[in-house]
């Protein structure tokens, strides 16, 4: 039986990614490690601080993993959640792993405590470039109801390897900001369809920012997963201008499209509209058969 991606938990993700009884868990909820924040400001806290850190083994071998709780606060990054995910990374270079998993569920920096959060983004984007430096890859499972936005949005664009469901979304700003910020003429976050065509794992994929697309099924991106273990790519200044070169070449052939169907249209996909109903093999499919290269 299917076990739903999206609609588990953060363990329950761990739990069934990992070889079973595999998973060794680094300061659990019995630990009491909590935001310093949250309290002052009369905010409920969790024990794990919204994200669940540790070391297991899949298809035998050994790999760390982070797990983001999207039902604590959006999973939201904080100044314990940062640090966790910190300290996860610089163990990777001591243990040297076949790969660091992180199953990524978050809205961005938790507003509650901001300042922290942004500084923990970025000491997690370098302890990230740290560990792939050293030639352990890292790997980013994106497919939960909140999807991967705001700082976490970049720290997945910084990993080796990005395995997405249709259920995931990808971006730097989320729907409602961009809203908020730009009006509903630019972007309506009650368009359903236009947000998960814009942000969904289907658009990333068929746009290169996704590696891999699979079902809304934990055993699907345990697959994907495993596939990739101990593929590195290289981190260098040549591979960095590559990467602008290709989203430059990008912005200057849809830089005017306004929907993610002008993209699709203007790429070579024979009727966009289909695209929604299509399964993650059906999209890999298309994408090998009749798209240009877009990234």
């Amino acid at each position: 039986m299917n076990l739903s991606f999206a609609e588990s938990t953060a363990r329950e993700r761990v739990a069934h990614l990992l070889d079973a009884d595999s998973f060794l868990e680094i300061l659990g909820p019995g630990e009491r490690v909590v935001s310093p924040h949250l309290a002052l400001l009369g905010v409920p806290s969790s024990f794990d601080d919204g994200v669940v850190i540790g070391s297991g083994t899949l298809g035998g071998k050994t790999v760390l993993i982070a797990a983001q709780e999207g039902e604590f606060m959006g999973g939201g990054v904080g100044e314990v959640h940062g640090a966790k995910l910190v300290g996860l990374f610089k163990r990777a270079l001591r243990v040297k792993p076949a790969a660091v998993i992180v199953l990524a569920e978050s809205g961005g920096v938790r507003l509650h405590e901001a300042n922290a959060g942004l500084i923990a983004v970025s000491e997690v984007m370098r302890a990230l470039l740290d560990a792939r430096a050293s030639g352990i890859p890292v790997l980013m499972l994106i497919g939960g109801a909140n999807g991967c936005f705001g700082g976490m949005g970049l720290i997945a664009r910084c990993a080796d390897h990005v395995v997405m469901s249709d259920m995931g979304r990808l971006a730097m700003s989320g729907p409602e900001v961009i809203e908020s910020s730009n009006g509903v003429e630019e972007f309506d976050s009650r368009d359903r369809a236009l947000v998960w065509r814009t942000t969904g794992g289907k658009h990333r994929y068929l746009i290169g920012d996704c590696d891999v697309l699979v079902e809304d099924d934990v055993a699907a991106f345990r697959e994907a997963a495993v596939a990739l273990l101990n593929q590195s790519r290289p981190l260098s200044l040549a591979a960095m201008e590559a990467e602008h070169a290709l989203l430059s070449d990008r912005l200057t052939r849809y830089g005017d499209c306004r929907d993610a169907l002008d993209v699709w249209q203007r790429a070579g996909v024979p009727d966009p509209a289909l695209v929604a109903d299509l399964e993650a093999q059906d999209i890999q499919a298309l994408k090998a058969l009749t798209l240009k290269e877009l990234a």
